[in-house]
């Protein structure tokens, strides 16, 4: 009976101790703003052109990299609506016309139509037909042709597949539902040989990058930031998905697999390594990757995919990581990596290092933090 008694006594200790570490709305709320302002105050402008000095050529402001940035944006703005959140994502997608990138209606890279989530969101807000008119029919191409091998790497998934589920949810339209599962499928299961590996519940990146290829420790690559895009599609497709549709049981089932995996090679400090299983491999302190992984258990405890007990913990710690060391005071985000498509690409990645782009990191931090904020 005694011994019943302290392991109750401990139980209920362990779990106030856990419960003291969410942090407040407040908290959290307080560090998203302070990144976001950060970001709005230095690109003011949402229409500017994107300048990529390695390569000495600007880009289109609806390209991925900002896209992703929007939709941490709104992930706020649900949160805290102020009206200058909307007014930065309205100008900047009356300026783009409403289109996607390069091509404006018609392509069919994942990249160039990612800023499609955020004129849905938009749409939802406020209706216009002005909005959706080019999202429409850039959808309406991929559902009615017969090609399904789009993504040809991992990080298309988190930047196409949630645009048809959108608009599906929006058109009450199953066949935007049934096309986000066949170009998925392919992705996961045919091309080389499927890019997901269920034994171990990660993704390789691409086709390059299946074994044969490994890590310099002998195991797989798996490149964290492109483990995130997959968490991050997931999340953002079962929320808009309704309950009986055919595929939401394996949607779960690997957004499950990917958290576990994720959660047995989170680093002792909270962050995850740019290669999940090769530490070596310019390993240290990320954010994008954290803060994707950070979104994706948040929001499954949030809604009861991911056991709140299992992985409260390493989400607790994965924010607070990204809060107490990688936030700077004025807002800047640091450990942030370059854009690129493996661990040694845009390196170095330290405190204070200025990545290409600071629009994704951003947007990844935005999304973790909305997740987390209502953690209670």
């Amino acid at each position: 009976m005694k011994k019943l008694l302290i392991g109750l006594l401990m139980l209920a200790f362990a779990a106030t101790t856990t419960a003291q570490e969410i942090p407040s709305q407040r908290e959290t709320l307080g560090a998203m703003r302070r990144v976001n302002d950060y970001f709005m105050k230095k690109y003011a402008d949402p229409t500017a052109v994107m300048p990529y000095f390695s390569r000495r050529k600007n880009y289109e402001s609806n390209i991925w990299t900002r896209a992703v940035y929007y939709e941490g944006l709104m992930a706020l703005y649900s949160i805290y609506p102020e009206n200058r959140y909307y007014d930065y994502a309205y100008d900047w997608a009356e300026f783009h016309k409403w289109g996607m990138r390069v091509d404006n209606t018609t392509t069919r890279n994942a990249d160039n139509y990612c800023c499609a989530q955020t004129y849905i969101d938009l749409y939802n807000l406020t209706p216009e037909p002005k909005m959706l008119t080019k999202t429409i029919a850039c959808m309406n191409m991929l559902v009615n042709t017969p090609q399904v091998d789009d993504w040809t790497w991992i990080d298309a998934i988190q930047m196409g597949m949630p645009v048809l589920v959108k608009l599906g949810k929006l058109k009450n339209d199953p066949r935007y539902y049934e096309k986000a599962w066949e170009m998925y499928a392919w992705a996961r299961n045919t091309l080389a040989g499927g890019l997901y590996n269920q034994k171990e519940g990660l993704w390789w990146r691409d086709k390059d990058f299946v074994p044969p290829y490994k890590e310099p420790n002998g195991k797989n690559c798996y490149w964290s930031r492109g483990n995130g895009w997959v968490v991050a599609a997931l999340v953002r497709v079962l929320q808009d998905l309704p309950a009986d549709d055919p595929h939401r049981d394996v949607y779960i089932a690997d957004l499950q697999a990917m958290c576990k995996a994720a959660k047995a090679c989170q680093r002792k400090d909270g962050f995850w390594n740019v290669s999940l299983h090769d530490e070596s491999n310019f390993g240290g302190k990320e954010t994008t990757g954290t803060a994707l992984f950070v979104y994706g258990m948040a929001w499954g405890i949030n809604n009861g995919v991911l056991d709140r007990k299992e992985y409260l913990p390493a989400t607790l710690k994965g924010w607070n990581a990204m809060v107490n060391e990688a936030v700077h005071e004025n807002g800047f985000l640091g450990y942030v990596q370059g854009t690129g498509k493996e661990p040694k690409d845009g390196q170095p990645v330290t405190y204070n290092s200025v990545p290409d782009f600071e629009d994704y990191g951003t947007g990844c931090f935005l999304l973790a933090g909305s997740e987390v904020y209502k953690l209670q």
